[in-house]
């Protein structure tokens, strides 16, 4: 086939109710490409990781500010991703803080930290809070994509009831808002998540159903080969290799699904039922959602994703890793050395799976970058030291260039009290999304491109 053949960027694989949707390719079309309008320049992305009840701050915050840090012992799990990080000290969610509504900081953590707005105390049916920065940025670039936003998670998200001192578990188990009354519930049925992404949503929803069914007996790809060898044919060399790397990744999330064992109950909260398809191992649960956040990422199926490891106040153990305690009740240590080793070791395993998600976007070329390149991905939690339920100086990285945008390999640390909020407006702005004010926001945050 001719160099100068082209297609479009939303071409897609289609078979009986399913439709797959291509990663960034060479002969991908820059007229009718949804990257933007100057020729092979990829998409930019935006992503939130949440893990609940802080950090060992000890040993996550670096004593040195600049370029040459040393890794405190939480952060060395990201040590093969340093010229990719940005350590950033001294971020406030004020909004989190009582602010003369007494006990509650779980919940309002949760929920303010997206959003930097104080959430009404109540367990009733007239929650309020406000819109958080991914659903901004989903109003503005989401018409781009399949999806205008991707919400995933690992435990379930109760909608009503009491679950932190008078504030609804609607709060609490929530991170992303639509609108300051209504909540953006996550999905936490990894083959859910599968289902939607790679169903034909042209197709009536039966055809699609028996299809997503028929794909877990055999395989999603069978539905589409005949597509996928038409494809293939006109395709160069480096696209074909990219090609077939992409769909053995799709074949190989499907095996781990079929060989997921299922359970009814989320570890921690108890009597409620979830879907079948969530996975016993919980550090498998986290891995396969990864997989489905960087599958959506790299099929420009969505732009805006968020992620929530566990809930707010979560009391999840973690045997796995010699911690058979509730991560919440040894969050309040009392400054025993002994429950701070094991909450350190709580937050370097979700650091850990935090770097495998890295990994996946780093391995997928976009041009002369990666993925990983093009995405703007900020981990950490709503509360800084889980003993103290301070919200000043709140654990936060920044992971990826923004495409270009983004100066990483840092540590830079800021005024008291600056506002998180500034950070989300700075990236706004490097998505092209102008907005003046977001929650309690003072201005765009500085330093990140210099």
């Amino acid at each position: 086939m001719g160099a100068n053949w082209r297609i479009s960027r939303r071409t897609m694989l289609k078979g009986l109710g399913t439709a797959i949707a291509l990663p960034w390719m060479e002969a991908m079309s820059p007229v009718t490409s949804a990257f933007g309008a100057q020729a092979g320049v990829a998409p930019k992305r935006m992503a939130f990781l949440y893990a609940p009840n802080g950090m060992n701050m000890a040993d996550w915050t670096p004593k040195q500010e600049g370029a040459s840090y040393e890794l405190p012992e939480i952060l060395t799990a990201f040590k093969d991703f340093k010229d990719d990080m940005l350590v950033l000290s001294g971020l406030t969610c004020d909004k989190a803080r009582a602010n003369g509504d007494g006990a509650g900081d779980h919940a309002r953590a949760l929920s303010a930290f997206l959003t930097c707005a104080q959430p009404r105390k109540t367990h009733g049916a007239d929650i309020k809070v406000g819109i958080s920065v991914d659903q901004v940025a989903a109003q503005h670039v989401g018409k781009h994509t399949k999806f205008a936003s991707l919400e995933i998670g690992c435990d379930v998200g109760a909608q009503a009831g009491n679950c932190d001192s008078g504030y609804s578990c609607a709060y609490s188990g929530n991170i992303a808002w639509r609108n300051e009354s209504s909540p953006v519930a996550k999905e936490i049925n990894p083959k859910s998540v599968f289902e939607r992404l790679f169903g034909d949503s042209a197709q009536p929803a039966k055809v699609v159903a028996q299809a997503n069914e028929r794909s877990f007996r055999t395989s999603v790809l069978d539905l589409v080969l005949d597509d996928a060898h038409r494809l293939q044919k006109k395709l160069g060399f480096a696209d074909r290799r990219k090609l077939d790397e992409y769909l053995n990744s799709v074949r190989e999330i499907e095996e781990r699904l079929r060989r997921t064992q299922f359970t009814t109950t989320v570890q921690g909260i108890d009597n409620v039922a979830v879907p079948k398809g969530i996975p016993k191992s919980y550090s498998e649960h986290i891995e396969l959602m990864s997989d489905m956040l960087a599958l959506a990422f790299q099929t420009d199926t969505t732009r805006i994703a968020t992620f929530v490891h566990a809930n707010e106040g979560s009391g999840r153990s973690y045997p796995f890793i010699d911690v058979p305690e509730g991560h919440h009740d040894l969050s309040h240590h009392g400054n025993d050395e002994g429950k701070k080793q094991k909450i350190k070791k709580i937050n370097i395993f979700h650091a850990q799976r935090v770097a495998s998600l890295l990994e996946k976007l780093k391995k997928v070329k976009e041009g002369n970058g990666t993925l990983l390149d093009n995405t703007m991905l900020v981990y950490g939690s709503g509360i800084g030291d889980g003993n103290a339920h301070n919200h000043d100086n709140l654990p936060v990285l920044l992971f990826g260039k923004g495409g270009g945008t983004i100066s990483s390999g840092r540590h830079v640390r800021y005024e008291k009290e600056t506002p998180i909020a500034n950070l989300y407006l700075a990236l706004l702005d490097r998505l092209g999304v102008s907005t003046e004010k977001l929650g309690d926001s003072t201005g765009k945050l500085l330093n990140l491109d210099t």
